[in-house]
């Protein structure tokens, strides 16, 4: 039985708000649950990156003797104009812009640079292009800016190694379209070193600016087959630049997955710290717990 007196004691105990004193230990433990399961995520993220890095290493000696292949062929090919002195035609007509990306992210800034070399070249001479997008990452960026100059897409070129094959089908497209231009130039990655690359054109020129050649008539090819001269000469600018967009490609997404890797395996060490530290703390604190509570009841 309380006594009268002690009654208003406990009854204000009773409404008193009720710290418990295990919070700080379950908030410890939430925490570390939180930590384990981040540093779970990014170890998979790691492993993810490794192995695409090691794709992309596999896939890349492919890519280079494709693009030496391509270079070879393309560079032969453009000797002829070279030779002829094949300029573009002057006049009010606009120039066909194609523009050489792929389907596929992951690979740093490869799709971008494309895109951004094309606002240039559109900034400095207003509606004087008309563009065909090979690859679906070029079309989502130029779509938003540049969309009422996009004539014609592409999407699933080049999935591996371009073919010639792949570069006539496209070439074939571009020819059949109903608007006449001056010239065609083609914008692509250029291949400088495993590590680099820059946004580069290749002049591929329409079947009247041939014929008009200064120097053409010392081919003596047929009028007739002119047309087929064009195409073929787009045909293998196309392949080329496809070939060597692709390697810049593979390079790029190696070297992308590389950092990733890096930066993950920064991340894990620096959550592993913070949960040695978190967990460290909680069994600190647990034992204070035990130590307080052993005290108190050998003082009782």
């Amino acid at each position: 039985m309380l006594s009268r007196a002690a009654r208003p004691a406990v009854r204000a105990a009773a409404s008193a708000p009720i710290v418990a004193s295990n919070v700080p230990a379950a908030a410890g433990y939430a925490t570390l649950r939180e930590i384990e399961g981040r540093l779970k995520s990014i170890r998979n993220i790691e492993k993810i990156t490794k192995t695409m890095k090691i794709v992309a290493s596999t896939k890349l000696n492919r890519a280079t003797r494709a693009m030496a292949e391509s270079r070879a062929y393309g560079k032969t090919s453009n000797e002829v104009y070279t030779s002829a002195e094949t300029k573009a035609l002057e006049g009010e007509k606009k120039t066909l812009l194609i523009v050489c990306s792929s389907d596929k992210g992951l690979c740093g800034g490869v799709h971008s640079g494309l895109s951004r070399a094309v606002r240039r070249m559109v900034a400095e001479k207003p509606d004087a292009y008309d563009m065909v997008i090979v690859g679906e990452k070029a079309k989502a960026q130029l779509g938003r800016s540049n969309a009422k100059d996009i004539q014609l897409s592409f999407a699933g070129i080049g999935k591996d190694v371009p073919t010639f094959e792949e570069a006539q089908i496209v070439a074939e497209q571009v020819l059949a379209l109903p608007g006449q231009y001056s010239d065609i130039k083609i914008l692509y990655n250029k291949f400088i070193n495993a590590s680099a690359y820059e946004a580069t054109t290749i002049e591929a020129f329409s079947e009247e600016a041939i014929a008009q050649s200064p120097n053409f008539a010392a081919f003596e090819v047929d009028e007739e087959l002119v047309s087929h001269l064009s195409e073929y000469g787009l045909a293998n600018s196309l392949y080329w630049a496809l070939a060597e967009g692709h390697a810049c490609e593979i390079s790029a997404r190696r070297n992308a997955m590389d950092n990733a890797s890096k930066n993950a395996g920064d991340m894990i060490n620096r959550y592993q710290i913070l949960y040695n530290r978190t967990r460290q703390a909680v069994i600190t604190g647990e034992l204070v717990e035990i130590i307080t509570g052993a005290t108190a009841s050998e003082d009782m």
